[in-house]
């Protein structure tokens, strides 16, 4: 008989997929341009959560797939050494809105509804009692409101927060959102904070987790390195 943590995280990892294959299927925004997009039922105790799939994310059929996810996946692999394929693998990836919202009539990215926001807020809730993170990253402004009162990057980015959200108690390290559209990140104090969030990620003990699991022999890094050897 196998042990019972390994049951449990088989009975995580079953209730992850049909919980992903039912968010694939969700259909409660009209005015939202499907498909859902979706990292897939990565069994995590860090959880990044994003603001919305811009256009090309549903083409490219995975969250993050663009410029902005070029971006993003740098951060850790400079603060960290964790690359994009061994994030993805390891780290689940949610958003407030989990479908491209659409164009403005002016131009640029829609931003959601509230109702939008409401309706897709059950997933996140489901996969937070599921997951029971250790670790939350929310991506930029919209991400950061759901879970802090105050979004002014400068009085969030580069702090951890304790928090309590859908019945389940985890650290919270907000970031900026990596467009390149937004200057933020790259000028004073955002570049100084952003740093100090990326430091905080990368000390601790869910991300460091992370980073050593890709690290040991036989893992996904470990066989791209002997491939290239």
């Amino acid at each position: 008989m196998p042990p019972k943590s390994s049951r449990n995280q088989r009975t995580v990892s079953d209730l992850l997929s049909l919980h992903v294959d039912q968010l694939r299927q969700c259909a409660l925004c009209p005015g939202m341009k499907k498909p859902v997009v979706s990292g897939g039922p990565i069994v995590s105790k860090v959880l990044l959560v994003g603001q919305a799939p811009g256009d090309k994310e549903p083409v490219m059929g995975r969250p993050f797939a663009w410029t902005a996810g070029k971006t993003l996946f740098r951060w850790f692999e400079e603060s960290a050494g964790l690359s994009e394929a061994d994030f993805r693998g390891s780290v689940y990836m949610a958003a407030v809105c989990r479908c491209f919202p659409g164009k403005k009539e002016t131009g640029g990215d829609r931003v959601p509804s509230r109702e939008e926001i409401v309706n897709c807020s059950s997933w996140l809730e489901k996969e937070i009692e599921l997951l029971r993170p250790e670790l939350v990253l929310p991506v930029g402004k919209l991400a950061i409101e759901q879970f802090l009162a105050s979004v002014r990057l400068d009085e969030v980015v580069g702090k951890k927060f304790r928090m309590n959200y859908a019945g389940h108690v985890f650290d919270l390290i907000p970031l900026p959102h990596p467009s390149g559209a937004s200057p933020w990140h790259r000028m004073e104090p955002g570049k100084t904070l952003l740093n100090k969030a990326l430091r905080l990620i990368r000390e601790h003990p869910a991300f460091t987790a992370i980073v050593q699991s890709a690290d040991k022999p036989g893992s996904k890094r470990q066989r791209r390195v002997a491939r290239s050897a």
